[in-house]
């Protein structure tokens, strides 16, 4: 079975994360949706309530599961045996540092990086701009699937 993940943080799960898992999904028998439990961040969403979100958005794609990994994302692929780990870019900016990172998974364990291109629909969005806008009432509902436009509301209205 050819596997794959899509590791991120996901804080929020936003459409352009969606767009990346939906096409990764029709080229692998299995795609993980790896959460990043991620020490440098601080995040508006627990972890497990990522999960929840991602979960509830891509119910419909039969071979997408979700999970969370704290540590080498190369150490996560080794332990689950799977081989590619799929990255969507936005910019060139994105491809300087997705490159070191593949460069350092296929050097630590061989393990393969397909970067897909963000389809131009969503090449803006990102998990921060998403939260930015909102947390000053501006409208992402374009930007997020609904069930997570409902979390930030929820989320934001405790600040």
């Amino acid at each position: 079975m050819k596997s794959a993940v899509c590791p991120g943080s996901f804080d929020p799960v936003t459409y352009g994360h969606l767009d990346i898992i939906e096409r990764a999904s029709s080229r692998f028998d299995q795609v993980i949706v790896a959460v990043l439990e991620n020490r440098t961040k601080s995040s508006l969403f627990t972890v497990d309530q990522r999960i929840e979100m991602i979960r509830e958005t891509t119910q419909g794609f039969g071979n997408v599961i979700v999970d969370s990994w704290y540590g080498l994302l190369s150490d996560y692929c080794t332990s689950n045996n799977i081989g590619t780990i799929v990255k969507g870019l936005r910019a060139v900016t994105d491809f300087d540092y997705e490159l070191q990172m593949a460069q350092i998974n296929y050097q630590a364990a061989k393990i393969e990086t397909m970067f897909m291109a963000t389809s131009p629909t969503h090449s803006f969005l990102s998990s921060s701009i998403v939260k930015e806008l909102a947390h000053y009432g501006g409208d992402v509902s374009t930007m997020v699937p609904p069930v997570v436009l409902e979390a930030l509301r929820v989320r934001l209205a405790g600040e």
